[in-house]
């Protein structure tokens, strides 16, 4: 009984916590973005994705419980996309954002960056968010494609990762530039909000970052699905409000990450131990941008389910006349 209360009944597809509640998206996308799940081997992985195979198909062995069950679809979100069934290579997946991005945060809010280190890291970053975000879009037209046998253009890839970096880059240089010519605030004034620049660079680039890399799901639309999971039709509106959430989500991400970090170090470093200690400034400053990167990525994500739900009412009128649902769903992508 103790068992049954804390795991409920598995659900094929399904969230093992209620998406209703901001506590129960939160508790979804923690298992998500678990970094564990970087080391799961491949016969693990083929393992996981049988035994979902098998309850699907009704044939699964005796002595199965559920909790075995959300573990192997734990598993399953982490590594392979939704809609392509393919698997999402590790540094793109989001239980991968966190340690292969926490190096280039520490990176970014490194103090008395010059322009060429400040391109450098702009680049970097923004070249890693294009990645995570094309990895993780909705990609249900890209499936289309591949049943046809038709090759997915990747010029309209290359035009959204230039924009996406090049819009990073300059409102980074731009914002250094302006504060280095502010000659009337004091060195010690200049030094705190250089260190805080990152973070309207990095929040207003994620936003074109973001709609660049997805750009083709507004020209193309998305999937739309009924409560049976049957597909109703192709809807831009549908892609509009998924890529806005998403946008979101990437301008609250970095919020703690580039602020709290810059405001804690100008504490830390006042510290007479760290004073006489300078070399451990920069092994405490990683430390700090890893547990604010770790504590904002699933609060951020957390804010919008990733099956959304939309009224068909808002619509196009053809997706209004292909069903009798009230209500939609659709994938947005993290």
């Amino acid at each position: 009984m103790a068992e049954s209360a804390a795991c409920p009944a598995f659900q094929l597809g399904r969230p093992r916590y209620d998406q209703s509640t901001f506590l129960g998206r939160l508790r979804h996308f923690v298992e998500i973005i678990d970094p564990s799940t970087l080391f799961v081997s491949e016969s693990r992985l083929t393992e996981c994705v049988k035994l979902l195979d098998d309850f699907q198909h009704g044939t699964l062995p005796p002595g199965v419980t559920d909790l075995q069950l959300w573990e192997a679809q734990k598993v399953k979100q982490a590594i392979i996309h939704p809609d392509t069934g393919e698997k999402i290579f590790m540094p793109f997946r989001m239980s991968g954002y966190v340690p292969f991005g926490t190096p280039i945060v520490v990176g970014l809010l490194l103090p008395n960056q010059t322009v060429v280190s400040t391109i450098f890291w702009q680049w970097l970053n923004q070249s890693h968010n294009a990645c995570v975000n094309y990895s993780n879009r909705n990609a249900t037209k890209q499936l289309a494609l591949h049943l046809l046998h038709l090759p997915t253009p990747t010029s309209k890839f290359l035009q959204g990762y230039f924009g996406a970096v090049t819009s990073a880059v300059s409102l980074a240089v731009g914002l250094n530039v302006l504060i280095q010519r502010a000659n009337r605030l004091s060195p010690a004034t200049q030094m705190i909000i250089q260190r805080l620049i990152p973070f309207p660079a990095v929040a207003s680039a994620n936003i074109c970052n973001v709609g660049l890399m997805r750009h083709n799901e507004l020209s193309e639309g998305i999937d739309v699905l009924d409560g049976n999971g049957n597909v109703v039709g192709s809807s831009k509106i549908a892609a509009k409000h998924a890529i806005m959430e998403t946008a979101f989500t990437r301008v609250v991400l970095p919020m703690p990450i580039f602020v709290l970090p810059p405001i804690i170090m100008s504490y830390l470093e006042k510290l007479p131990f760290l004073q006489t200690n300078r070399r451990l400034l920069l092994p405490i400053h990683s430390l700090v941008c890893l547990a604010t990167f770790s504590l904002s990525l699933p609060l951020a994500i957390s804010l919008f389910p990733q099956m959304s739900q939309i009224e068909v009412s808002q619509l196009e009128p053809e997706i209004a006349m292909a069903t009798d649902s009230k209500v939609v769903t659709y994938n947005k992508g993290l």
